[in-house]
């Protein structure tokens, strides 16, 4: 899923502090049509303390402000995120055993070390001694084992993330199933020890264990106010909410109790509604300090002779944006079917014409960068005679007997028109007015045709191959199963040899593009306006993590 970043500055009287306004819309979320006044800056006094005898840390250096898209993120509840805006913001306010850091690797979290067994089956967690909630208390291996436990609990809510991230642990599945009241492979050891055990060896696990499923929430918070306690969350991240105003405002604050170094920022305001209107406009006219650079205006950006040039930060993303086929419902049933649309939109010219080089054409499902990527693919070749062989060869005849096809999401407009134009038929488009909806239509597998995308949670092709393709996996919106590429991905999972490891993967991802239950299109690429004086910022190919580090010079 995709992530666009925008930001602005202000000065107040005095120069008391300086704003910045990014953006953030999530994919598929388009941004606000108009700017509300900014919030006034803080008064020192009203700053959070930090308790008495803790490490001094530096002043306050400003407030971010960050614009999230129309409404508010789809959840701020770590057990439920599913999109890339509800996983940023989670981020800030929740941590988890493990993360990833800037370089998207593996680093200690709330816990401080680990074990792993001979085996490669048991996690032994030993938590940090300050590990603490936002109000002070101390986090203990009780509140860790609430957490993944309350994030795999069918009464929470019809499709859990857990299904995907959490998997792995034993009884887990059980737990989902509602075949048990706890997950067996959680041993609370002691108050700071706690294990966990998988199911088989896995190389990626940690990197699971970094997604927000695995984040810890207070039981005590949720307890006391079930129904509304992700208003005022007692988090264990670098933030914790101050005020939200939904779909106006949302403002998070340093955590003064954030075991870890303090956020440089004293605050970051999230707008949204009409917060967000032409932001790369702001930015030229000294209103914005950091933008995502729409595909249109890239080439003006990228002038040499144009001072912007030189403010650019590009990224390529760990990303795949595709038009995804449901081969349980009609015409997608039909692989014959599935295999004519994939040669039916020129990849190469929706990256380099369409999206004007802010993309890589897409010749599988991998991105350049991951690893296990395959360079050898094919590019793919739009091909019209053969499409209308392959619908004459199907069980529909032609394409004039394909049944109606209604289509949602990004992309789909642009397949429409090549078939009309090529096959003379037509595809009604229709859009949820929320992403929300929309991912829960995905989730219940009620949609034929449809566009979205994936940004990967972590740095391995199993984020892709297997959450995606995997029979019966949680992120798997096509349907689409198939028992050969169940066994390569089971083999790949608890293969130790690296090389051996990534040829199973090409493997596999050969044989999802045969049965072509996708069309992929691009990888996209990052490109973000920055302005000197925005240190501390860091864009991965997982777009940016965290804001702990953001400093606003002054």
């Amino acid at each position: 899923m995709k992530t666009l970043f925008h930001a602005s500055r202000e000065y107040f009287a005095r120069r008391f502090a300086l704003f910045v306004i990014f953006i953030l819309a999530a994919l598929l979320i388009s941004c606000g049509v108009s700017q509300p006044p900014p919030p006034q800056p803080p008064t020192p006094a009203a700053l959070p303390q930090r308790p008495a005898g803790a490490i001094a840390q530096p002043l306050p250096r400003g407030n971010l402000i960050m614009t999230l898209g129309a409404h508010d993120p789809n959840t701020l509840d770590p057990a439920l995120v599913g999109d890339t805006t509800s996983s940023f913001v989670v981020r800030q306010l929740f941590s988890g055993l493990v993360r990833l850091d800037n370089q998207l690797t593996i680093q200690p979290d709330l816990a401080e070390r680990w074990e792993i067994s001979d085996d490669g089956r048991a996690y032994t967690f030993f938590l940090r001694d300050n590990a603490r909630f936002a109000d002070g208390t101390p986090i203990t291996s009780e509140d860790v084992r609430y957490s993944l436990e309350r994030a795999a609990d069918p009464n929470l809510a019809r499709f859990l993330p857990a299904q995907t991230y959490l998997i792995d642990i034993v009884g887990v599945s059980e737990k989902l199933a509602g075949n048990a009241a706890n997950i067996s492979g959680i041993d609370v050891i002691d108050d700071r020890t706690i294990a966990l055990t998988i199911d088989k060896p896995k190389s990626y696990f940690l990197s699971k264990l970094a997604h927000s499923t695995s984040f810890v929430v207070d039981q005590r918070t949720i307890e006391a106010n079930p129904g509304g306690w992700i208003d005022r969350p007692n988090g264990s991240g670098p933030f914790e909410i101050e005020r939200w105003d939904h779909d106006e405002l949302l403002v998070i604050r340093r955590n003064v109790n954030f075991y870890r170094d303090l956020a440089r920022l004293d605050r970051v305001t999230f707008l949204m509604g009409a917060a967000a209107s032409n932001p790369l406009l702001l930015y030229e006219e000294g209103e914005i300090d950091v933008t995502s650079v729409p595909a249109y205006a890239l080439a003006r950006v990228q002038d040499e002779n144009n001072p912007l040039s030189q403010q650019l930060v590009s990224v390529p993303q760990l990303s795949l944006f595709y038009i995804g086929m449901n081969i349980a419902l009609p015409p997608f049933d039909d692989p014959k079917v599935r295999e004519a649309f994939t040669l039916l939109l020129d990849r190469q010219r929706i990256a380099e014409v369409t999206l004007r080089g802010a993309a890589h054409a897409a010749r599988g499902i991998l991105p350049p960068g991951m690893p296990g990527y395959n360079p050898r693919l094919p590019e793919s070749q739009v091909d019209v005679e053969r499409v209308r062989q392959l619908l004459a060869e199907s069980t529909y005849g032609s394409a004039d007997n394909l049944p109606r096809i209604v289509a949602y999401g990004s992309w789909a407009g642009t397949l429409r028109d090549v078939v009309q134009d090529e096959l003379g038929i037509d595809i009604e488009v229709r859009s949820y007015e929320r992403f929300g909806e929309y991912l829960n239509a995905l989730n219940q597998k009620q949609i034929a045709l449809f566009g979205t995308g994936w940004v990967a949670d972590y740095p391995d092709p199993e984020n892709f191959l297997d959450l995606l393709f995997r029979g019966g996996s949680g992120e798997n919106h096509t349907a689409y199963a198939s028992p050969d590429v169940d066994a390569l991905l089971d083999e790949a999972a608890v293969e130790t040899d690296e090389a051996r490891r990534w040829k199973l993967y090409h493997q596999a991802e050969q044989q999802i593009l045969a049965d072509a239950p996708i069309i992929p299109l691009y990888h996209d690429i990052e490109h973000t306006l920055v302005q000197p004086y925005v240190t501390g910022l860091e864009i991965t190919p997982m777009g940016i993590l965290d804001l702990s580090t953001v400093e606003l010079l002054q």
